[in-house]
């Protein structure tokens, strides 16, 4: 395994600075969001697929420091019935573009969730069985929309030599849990389609992640995003998981984003990496500090620490 980093959670620093720090925490690769849901921090990619120059230069600073660019992250809802979707598709389709011209193998992004009939502008994401119209709703999202979507987005991701499609495992997505990636990987029939596993999200959903390790297996888990949820008890009890409040208002939600050993402590994620290990997954398992409750750097360092001692492998 690899000790990787979103590099999100450092968006406050310039590219270069951002780097040194990384590479100061121990980090042996990084993922590079390029946009959509990212304000991008840390790349041009318009600049990056027009000038070679600029490609070069962008590479040659990250190996200076002794790190490897893991993956690209285009996240973002590609599916959604309106202009926010055609825009999220024309930043994938150019981040398939330069993982091509990069020689990066692997992209994380989602599975996008399209809207409820043709007529629909917004996306709409079907959790329940009832009232019988939604099971409607859904046959035709995924029959219609996602399955055609997914076989198009698979021959052009070929065509830029990329092998893993990561899809995470979030809300508001077609694909939010293990059974939901095996669907549409075996309707699209090609292994190139993936999880991204991220914990936190099925944390918070009241699933089981080891659990979704063994069911997944590491031939369908193509990257790993290491995050937390601590769920809140004050608030739980009365309200479920369902909370609609934003992650700034952390406070008065129900469950937050939180550093790593904030939510579940180092014995849990022993575990979970052991089992990934178990399993045979020997790729990236990349921090992505999402706490809202302390400062970046400083949430960041504690969630390396305890990735550090957690990880089934040794470090310098």
């Amino acid at each position: 395994m690899r000790l990787c980093l979103n590099t999100d959670c450092l968006g406050y620093m310039p590219f270069e600075e951002m780097l040194d720090t990384v590479a100061e925490l121990g980090y042996e690769s990084i993922e590079i969001a390029c946009g959509n849901w990212s304000k991008a921090p840390h790349i041009n990619l318009d600049e990056m697929l027009e000038s070679e120059q600029a490609r070069k230069n962008y590479m040659a600073a990250i190996e200076k420091r002794g790190l490897k660019l893991e993956a690209l992250n285009c996240t973002g809802n590609q599916l959604a019935p309106n202009e926010e979707g055609r825009r999220n598709q024309i930043v994938i389709e150019k981040t398939f573009k330069l993982a091509g011209l990069l020689g990066i193998k692997t992209i994380i992004m989602t599975s996008g969730c399209p809207g409820g009939s043709p007529q629909d502008t917004t996306p709409n994401w079907i959790t329940t069985s009832w009232p019988p119209i939604v099971t409607e709703i859904l046959e035709w999202q995924w029959n219609e929309v996602l399955i055609p979507h997914w076989k198009k987005m698979v021959a052009l991701a070929h065509e830029n030599g990329i092998e893993k499609i990561a899809l995470e495992n979030i809300a508001a997505q077609c694909v939010y849990n293990a059974e939901t990636l095996i669907r549409l990987r075996d309707a699209v029939g090609d292994p190139i389609i993936g999880m991204n596993l991220d914990p936190s999200h099925l944390m918070w959903m009241g699933g089981d992640p080891i659990a979704m390790i063994h069911k997944l297996g590491k031939d369908r888990i193509h990257h790993v995003h290491a995050k937390d949820v601590r769920i809140e008890r004050n608030y739980i009890g009365p309200d479920g998981v369902l909370d609609t409040k934003t992650i700034d208002k952390f406070a008065q939600r129900t469950w937050n984003y939180v550093a790593l050993g904030h939510g579940h402590d180092v014995s849990w994620w022993k575990e979970f990496l052991s089992v990934l290990s178990m399993e045979g997954y020997d790729g990236p398992i990349s921090q992505e500090m999402e706490d809202l409750t302390m400062p970046a750097l400083t949430g960041l360092k504690k969630s390396t620490d305890v990735l550090k001692e957690a990880m089934p492998c040794d470090f310098d």
